[in-house]
């Protein structure tokens, strides 16, 4: 098993196209072998992603996977985030949401489908967008009425169409978190409290990997 990111998936019922974050695969057919090929690892390293010294430690025990061209599909994961103007951005959100999975489906009815949403419930937000020139000097700052507009963002992602087998129309797993983000500099605060989902809702983060973890492995028990 390989993996792709930012990987095209053509669906093979209604030929769309459509990008994909992650994908896990099997290597297309006639790969030849690649050096320095790109790991999770090392793939963590080269977007200086952020872990704490326990993540690098998981990090480090994991099965080593490496990047390949993408064969045949098991697993794609679709990300995406509200960090202002929920109202506005919605539509289009839930549009881009809807469409993954069934490009997903499309191209293989047995691959799963994983979606993650993300939204910010800081009531004040610096826009990149808005602050292209002057950011430091005369900062544009975006303002929210929180929490209102985070939790009309995590409700209606909570109406995207799940799935419990093959078959049905929907995501196999769809998570959602809440964060504080005012994109000045400081820390960014993951926000555990209510609209997020709590432990045990089945948009919780850890509820999405142990039902990932438990479709992965036994629809793909063989490989």
């Amino acid at each position: 098993m390989t993996f792709g990111i930012n990987h095209e998936i053509r669906d093979f019922v209604h030929d769309r196209k459509k990008d994909l974050d992650l994908v896990l695969c099997t290597p297309a057919a006639g790969e030849a072998p690649r050096k320095n090929r790109l790991s999770l690892e090392t793939m963590a390293e080269r977007y200086a992603i952020a872990l704490v010294p326990a993540e690098r430690e998981v990090l480090a025990e994991l099965p080593t996977l490496n990047s390949s061209a993408v064969g045949g599909l098991l697993m794609a994961l679709e990300a995406k985030a509200c960090m202002t103007a929920h109202q506005r951005a919605l539509p289009r959100l839930y549009d881009e949401l809807n469409s993954s999975h069934a490009t997903v489906h499309g191209a293989s009815d047995q691959a799963i489908a994983a979606g993650f949403f993300m939204a910010n419930i800081a009531e004040r937000y610096l826009s990149p967008d808005l602050n292209k020139k002057n950011r430091a000097t005369d900062p544009e700052w975006s303002s929210d009425p929180q929490p209102r507009y985070a939790a009309l963002a995590v409700e209606k992602v909570r109406q995207l169409p799940r799935r419990s087998r093959t078959g049905d129309v929907g995501y196999d797993a769809l998570a959602i978190s809440v964060v504080r983000c005012v994109n000045d500099g400081t820390p960014v605060e993951l926000f555990e409290k209510e609209p997020a989902p709590q432990p045990g809702d089945i948009f919780h983060y850890a509820s999405m990997i142990d039902r990932l973890g438990h479709i992965y492995s036994t629809r793909f028990k063989d490989l």
